[in-house]
């Protein structure tokens, strides 16, 4: 088969400009690098099976996310058949958490040290283990401690996820041209939401006994709404950013979008008889929030560059993960019980939580990020310039960047 000409594994760096003089073929990313002159662009090749590549790591990671919260969505009928409490169904969805902070960091290792390959491997073979696992107390009638054997298995998936959620950055890095990158990136990255879709819509179907599973009602068609709309705009965006290279306006300019659909969320939600509303503002906070994760996840490898693409986008989850765990406990302790009747509605009885102050603090907290974002973000793009040869001190934001790979001379 005729490979197309063009793209294909970059020679990575050292700095901007600087050929490390090696070949990635270790990771499994295709062919040779070629010598490079300084100052022009390298001769690359892109090869037509980065597309299987990329289908193959799309696929682990939303059967990761569908073990992720399988038992979540009929969490009252796995408490009951098995004897458990819902804490405990609670921790194995809490456990993907816990796991992500510590080992993200041995993730991050692997990727850039042991490569894109094996690192997918061993999450392929962690995510089968901990699916084979968790199975064992279903297919054996009478197993011991049933718990044991849910958690472990989610154990395992969950040191998977850490696997692969980080690779989706580098995959696009070694195997895709520059103008296809931020696509391959949103691909591989909205994989795993479709997945946390998958499992709300397949877990309550395949449950017989519909009395016994939770009425969600109208939470899940906004989580429902939240995820296709943030998998829409995470496609539209990932192609326009492709093209104009405008990583740092497109995250800037979603996330502020991202803050006003928070404000706007956190004051309708304390209203009666706004569902369409409500529905309307969990789709704009998909559409804008939702669907820029990809494309922040380029920025964090274009502005940190030469440091290896698993690093960036593995440091910025675990982050993300140490921020959310602590943003969720502080959610928690600031809600209180309702003092007189609310038109929410809880099962089995129980009194209504009072949200009004932890989403204010939620949408507070959002908005004081986006301006700090706006205010005091400002980085070159030092992979680009130094694949076009161009000093990260000269180069353009946006759109100037496409300019100087076609023309190095020009500057600001």
């Amino acid at each position: 088969m005729a490979e197309p000409a063009g793209a294909g594994p970059r020679v990575a760096a050292d700095g901007p400009g600087a050929s490390r003089g090696r070949t990635e073929t270790a990771e499994g990313e295709p062919g040779a690098a070629e010598t490079r002159v300084p100052g022009a662009r390298p001769a690359h090749r892109a090869y037509a099976r980065r597309w299987v590549f990329l289908l193959v790591v799309s696929l682990l990671s939303c059967s990761n996310a569908m073990l992720w919260l399988s038992f979540a969505p009929v969490a009252d009928t796995i408490a009951e058949h098995f004897f458990l409490s819902t804490e405990q169904i609670n921790w194995l969805s809490l456990v993907y958490l816990v796991v992500s902070i510590p080992f993200g960091v041995v993730a991050i290792w692997m990727l850039d040290s042991v490569g894109l390959r094996g690192a997918t491997i061993l999450g392929a073979w962690l995510n089968f283990a901990g699916s084979v696992l968790r199975t064992l107390p279903c297919v054996a009638v009478g197993t011991l401690h049933p718990f044991a054997f849910f958690m472990g298995g989610q154990s395992l998936c969950a040191l998977a996820q850490t696997l692969v959620i980080f690779s989706p950055a580098k995959l696009a890095a070694l195997w895709f041209p520059e103008h296809q990158r931020a696509t391959a990136n949103m691909i591989a990255t909205m994989s795993n939401p479709l997945g946390i879709l998958v499992a709300n819509v397949l877990s309550p179907a395949l449950v017989k006994k519909g009395e016994d599973i939770p009425i969600m009602e109208f939470s899940g068609l906004c989580g429902a709404l939240f995820i296709v709309f943030g998998i829409l705009g995470a496609l539209i965006l990932g192609i326009y950013v492709d093209r104009t290279k405008c990583f740092t306006e497109a995250t800037k300019i979603s996330f502020c979008l991202t803050s006003l659909a928070c404000v706007a969320f956190a004051l309708v939600s304390q209203l009666q008889g706004q569902t369409f509303a409500l529905a309307a503002i969990c789709s704009l906070l998909g559409l804008f929030g939702f669907s820029v994760a990809p494309v922040a996840m380029e920025l964090a490898v274009e502005c940190s560059f030469p440091v290896g693409e698993g690093a960036a986008a593995g440091l910025v989850f675990v982050l993300g993960q140490v921020e959310g765990v602590i943003i969720m406990v502080a959610l928690m302790a600031l809600t209180v019980r309702h003092r007189e009747p609310s038109f929410s509605t809880c099962k089995h009885g129980e009194d209504p939580l009072d949200w009004t102050g932890s989403l204010l603090l939620l949408a507070g907290l959002c908005t004081l990020f986006s301006c700090v974002l706006v205010l005091f973000f400002h980085t070159p793009y030092r992979r680009l310039g130094a694949e076009s040869g161009v000093s990260p001190s000269t180069q353009d934001m946006c759109p100037g960047a496409e300019d100087h790979a076609s023309n190095p001379e020009i500057t600001p």
